[in-house]
């Protein structure tokens, strides 16, 4: 397995830079004027908001942060708070298909680090990482909530239950 380190928190990438302000898009702005009728107060709309932006632009940038707190009158360290808590926001740009591995217990005990150490293999990816033509991010992730099915791997937004390391092949050669 890999060794951990932790990303630092004073690096400069970890805050908004000036010069590359982001906005919705008109269609995008359309979506989270909606939002704002659906929930009773704009901290409420925190998250589909977050999912917004993540739709649009693929991740949550320091950047993105910013813009969401100042549409909802949230301070950054507030939408950051709820980025960094959930794992479902990404914090980096990801791959054309991000592969999460739940290696939970009871995913841990049916062998999905065989499939989690198999992917990094395969695809020549680090840990953690996105491969050198951004097609796939590999990352290992906490409970999916699926243990009746484990291993669960996550692509994108979709469950693969039952895996292992044959059944991961097959789902890579469809991804192609």
């Amino acid at each position: 397995m890999a060794d951990l380190h932790p990303d630092n928190p004073y690096a400069p990438d970890r805050f908004p830079d000036a010069s590359k302000p982001v906005a919705f898009p008109p269609e995008a702005k359309k979506k989270f004027d909606y939002i704002l009728t659906r929930y009773p107060t704009k901290e409420a709309c925190l998250l589909p908001t977050l999912h917004l932006a993540q739709e649009v632009w693929g991740w949550i940038s320091p950047e993105t942060v910013l813009y969401v707190g100042g549409l909802l009158d949230l301070s950054p360290a507030t939408v950051f708070g709820v980025v960094s808590f959930y794992n479902m926001y990404n914090q980096k740009p990801v791959g054309k298909y991000h592969l999460q591995v739940c290696t939970n217990l009871s995913c841990m005990v049916r062998r999905a680090y065989d499939i989690y150490d198999h992917l990094c293999e395969r695809l020549d990816v680090n840990p953690g990482a996105t491969t050198k033509d951004g097609r796939y991010t590999v990352v290992e992730v906490e409970c999916l909530g699926s243990c009746g099915t484990a291993p669960v791997v996550q692509v994108n937004n979709d469950y693969h239950e039952n895996m292992d390391v044959s059944k991961m092949d097959a789902l890579l050669a469809e991804l192609k």
